[in-house]
Formats: C-alpha cells, sequence, structure tokens
C-alpha cells in the first residue's frame, strides 16, 4: 500500500478506471519501470481492466530493461516495435505505426540526466505524433534526483545526439512531463500532447522522499544513488576508463588496468577539497568487471559514497575524476574514439558533453569548476527556457 499521498502519472489514471483511453486505439512506449504505487505494471492494469494496446514500442534496454547499453533491442513479440535497433533510423518511430493509432501513451522512469535516453525517445515520438497526427499522452512519474538542482550547459550546434536530442542542461531537473511540455511548448514540436501529473510530489523531494517503489529502467542503474552521481559519471563514457559497468556497482566505480587505486583516491580527495565538492566519499577500490570495457581484467581506481544527497554537484564530480584519472598518466589515458550511439564524429566525450570545450579545456589544464562555469550563461537561459513548462 502506499505510505504517503504521492501518485504518479498511472496511480492517477488507474484510478479514473482508464476512462480517459477507453474507446480508443492505443500505443505504449514503456519499460518494466512503468508501475502504479503498489508495484503492479502498466501491462497487468491494462490486462485487468480490459484495456486492448494495439502496438507497444520499446526504448533502449526493451521493455524488459534486460539489454545492455548500445545493444540491439529485438523482439520476438509481433505487437511490439523496436525504437533502438541497429542504425540511427530505428530511434525514430515509423509513421506508419503511428498514424492508425488514436493515442500513443508514453510512460517511462528518467533520471534526471540529459544523457539518458528516454527523453530523446519521446522527443522522437512526438515529431512523428506531430505528423500523423496522433495523439500522445505522458504518464509523469518523479524525478528521482529533484526538480531543484540545474547543472550543465545545453548542446552546441553540431552536437546533437542520441545522448542530447534537445537544447536542455545536463542535470535538468524535470519530470519527463515536463520535458514533453517544454518540446511542444518552447521547442516548437507541433504534437497534440496530454500530460497526466504525479500528485503529491514537489521539486525538494527525492526518491528516498516519496513512497513510489524504485524499479531499475535500465540494467546499470540499480539505485536512486546511482542515478544522483549518473550526471557526472556518465562522462567516463567518453574515455577508456571503466565506469564500472559488468559490476554490482556501475557508476559508483572507475578504473582501468594501468590506474593506482591509492594514488587516484587521494588525488581526487584533494582536488574535491580544493573543488569545495561536497555529498560523496572516495575510496580506492580493485574489481574485475564481467563484461564491456577491460572485461576479465583487473582494474584499480575508485569507489563513490553518497553521504548527502542534497549537496552533490554530480557534474563537478564527473569532471574532477576525468581530471585526475587523465592527470596520472596523460600518455595512457584516451578518449573514446569508436562509435558511440551510431555517430563517429563527433566523439563520445563531446557528444556527451555537448561540444568540445571539455575535452580541450582539460588537456590544456583548465580546472573542473571553471570549465562548468564558462557554461553557466547557458544555464542560466535554460532555467528561463524551462519556466513556463513547469508543473510542480
Amino acid at each position: 500500500m502506499l505510505t504517503s499521498a504521492l501518485q504518479c502519472g498511472l496511480d492517477r489514471l488507474r484510478d479514473e478506471s482508464f476512462l480517459a483511453l477507453r474507446g480508443s486505439r492505443i500505443g505504449v512506449c514503456c519499460n518494466r519501470s512503468a508501475i502504479d504505487g503498489h508495484g503492479t505494471h502498466l501491462e497487468d492494469l491494462f490486462q485487468e481492466a480490459a484495456i486492448d494496446v494495439v502496438r507497444w514500442f520499446e526504448p533502449e534496454h526493451g521493455i524488459e530493461t534486460t539489454a545492455q547499453d548500445m545493444e540491439t533491442v529485438v523482439s520476438n513479440r509481433p505487437e511490439v516495435i523496436s525504437l533502438y535497433g541497429d542504425d540511427e533510423a530505428s530511434l525514430r518511430p515509423d509513421p506508419n505505426a503511428l498514424e492508425d493509432l488514436d493515442l500513443l501513451l508514453f510512460d517511462i522512469q528518467d533520471i534526471g540526466s540529459r544523457y539518458y535516453t528516454f527523453a530523446a525517445t519521446l522527443r522522437y515520438i512526438l515529431e512523428v505524433a506531430a505528423i500523423t497526427g496522433t495523439r500522445v499522452m505522458v504518464l509523469d512519474r518523479p524525478n528521482p534526483i529533484g526538480g531543484v538542482a540545474v547543472e550543465g550547459g545545453t548542446i552546441h550546434p553540431g552536437f546533437e545526439s542520441f545522448v542530447g536530442a534537445s537544447p536542455i542542461s545536463i542535470r535538468h531537473g524535470l519530470t519527463m512531463g515536463e520535458i514533453a511540455r517544454l518540446l511542444v511548448g518552447p521547442l516548437g514540436i507541433a504534437a497534440d500532447l496530454t500530460v497526466i501529473p504525479c500528485q503529491g510530489w514537489s521539486r525538494e523531494m527525492l526518491q528516498q522522499d516519496g513512497a513510489l517503489p524504485w524499479v531499475a529502467p535500465s540494467p546499470n542503474m540499480p539505485t536512486p544513488e546511482t542515478a544522483l552521481i549518473y550526471p557526472g559519471l556518465c562522462l567516463i563514457e567518453g574515455t577508456d576508463l571503466s565506469e564500472g559497468r559488468g559490476t554490482r556497482r556501475p557508476f559508483h566505480r572507475v578504473g582501468a588496468p594501468w590506474l593506482d587505486a591509492d594514488r587516484l583516491a587521494d588525488a581526487i580527495e584533494v582536488r574535491s577539497r580544493q573543488m569545495e565538492l561536497q555529498g560523496v566519499s572516495f575510496s580506492p577500490v580493485h574489481f574485475v568487471p564481467h563484461f564491456q570495457k577491460f572485461a576479465a581484467q583487473q582494474c584499480h581506481g575508485i569507489e563513490i559514497e553518497v553521504i548527502d544527497p542534497v549537496a552533490v554537484e554530480a557534474l563537478l564530480l564527473g569532471v574532477i575524476v576525468l581530471e585526475q584519472a587523465r592527470a596520472q598518466n596523460p600518455e595512457r589515458f584516451r578518449w573514446r574514439t569508436e562509435t558511440y550511439e551510431f555517430i563517429d564524429d563527433p566523439i563520445a566525450i563531446d557528444l556527451l558533453w555537448g561540444g568540445s570545450d571539455l575535452r580541450l579545456g582539460l588537456e590544456d589544464g583548465l580546472s573542473p569548476r571553471d570549465l562548468i562555469e564558462a557554461r553557466e550563461g547557458e544555464r542560466l537561459q535554460f532555467l528561463g527556457l524551462r519556466q513556463q513548462s513547469l508543473l510542480y
């Protein structure tokens, strides 16, 4: 049972007996995170309420969220369409898959970071729905890392991608419903949008402040604490360092076979004090990833613990880790140059950051806080842009 008045959009639709859906030809884009406050999945609720779904759309990681990042999603169910295939075109739904629908329902837990690709999937659905005239309904969910803190700049021209589909800050402080409102409002996508807001959520709330259960929306997002540091630690994907995938602590662990764990932990601790970074602690760690980078090889690095969720500056944390890992051995450190989210150029770190200034600045010896503050004008501009889209 719910222990507070907090309800997500699915709860509210359920409590109204799904009246807004009856009589419509419905498509649904969701994954395992589409549960109500009792932990019941949307598909089970629909079956109980005799709501028929014409077509299901599965985002990156699949409906069951078992596929790893950048792994092609293929379904054996004929009524399920993948929105993460083997090329960039597969990220957008075919208009033919929407034009016979009256309504496409979208319900996926976001984690508050621009890189997390579900917001890009929502954008592409809205763009196609604007062409086909299909109504889109977003069932909103709380932002697990809160709706107050906003960190980082936006996307510079030429750096748009699946991890940067819209000009929003890296830590955006929005819910998925608010992102949808931003897309069809200030950003001009002419789709017919309805958002079913949460009830009882306020911008100051973090995941642990509410009563909604946590279901990992992707394989490497096991806890809300992981979501809290992800806006900074996802930057590690743009390097040859392991971001802890293939271990039980993804994004909390960063390492490589060539790093000295004790030296790195000490250097990051010193730099964090200089930068006045708070809310996290560091310890040396040795780990062996089971898959992806350095699979079956011992890595040495750091483990990050969240000790004060409200104080965490995730983006500063990530840039400090990048700076100090590179400083330990600039000759061995390497930016990732392999294809990333179907794009070869720009490279991954530039796509994640939304420009080349982070990479070039670190190579030139600029400080982490200076690199972040150089994007402060963009952050402030985004704060003004998003204001009219806020629901809470």
